[in-house]
């Protein structure tokens, strides 16, 4: 593979979850430092583009989820690198979608890879083991194998009293989905039944959307108005 300019990070290990979906871990070789919630910009030939950071600052290697674009600049060449290859990478983390510990009740909305920042967050929540805040994660996708870290979230759940972990498929009538025995709908379809059932309310809860924006922007008009902050990381396709 063709060698990057600029700081470098080597690619420790990719994990395909579907065609179109993968988890990749990378170790940057210079000092990296990020919050929970940040993205990181990684290149390939010269090609850049932020991704979320799914791991803790803690962790030894740099997690990313990636979908891939077919028709995107960046992503075909991701799909193309393997295990020890070089990626260039910027040496800082950027991105303010970061942790609010000021709300008791910390209410997460993801389609997708918008998962990312919000696993960031949780891992190192528990790292530092603090136990004040309650953690509601409502994540949503087409197909139930795009549930990335759904097994790592229903484990957690099971761990701990303060998480809770909801997942939904829209298309629950495909065949892709024929085993499928959880929530139905998009994620903000069922957004209003599970604030009614965890008795939620703008005093004690911030959210967290994450993901395709017609789902952020339906989130922000949906609970904006009624007083919630919302904090917001769009994911556009390129």
């Amino acid at each position: 593979m063709q060698q990057t300019e600029g700081p470098k990070a080597r690619i420790m290990e990719k994990v395909s979850l579907t065609e179109h979906l993968m988890v990749v871990k990378i170790k940057p070789e210079i000092p990296f430092t990020f919050k929970p919630g940040q993205y990181c910009t990684i290149g390939v030939r010269g090609v850049e583009r932020p991704y979320s950071i799914v791991s803790s600052p803690h962790e030894e290697s740099v997690e990313l989820f990636v979908e891939l674009v077919p028709d995107g600049e960046l992503t075909p060449k991701l799909w193309q690198v393997n295990v020890g290859d070089i990626v260039s990478i910027r040496p800082r983390a950027k991105g303010v979608f970061t942790f609010d510990d000021k709300y008791p009740n910390q209410l997460m909305v993801a389609t997708v890879t918008g998962i990312a920042p919000l696993i960031s967050m949780i891992r190192n929540y528990l790292y530092l083991g603090m136990k004040s805040h309650n953690f509601y994660v409502l994540h949503g996708a087409s197909y139930v194998d795009e549930l990335a870290y759904e097994e790592e979230l229903e484990k957690l759940a099971r761990e701990h009293e303060n998480i809770i972990y909801i997942p939904t498929v829209s298309r629950s009538e495909e065949d892709r989905n024929q085993y499928w025995l959880g929530e139905r709908g998009r994620v903000n379809s069922i957004l209003d039944k599970y604030i009614e059932r965890f008795s939620l309310s703008p005093e004690n809860t911030i959210v967290y959307a994450c993901g395709h924006p017609g789902m952020i922007e339906d989130v922000k008009h949906n609970l904006g108005s009624k007083g919630y902050k919302v904090k917001e990381e769009k994911y556009w396709r390129d």
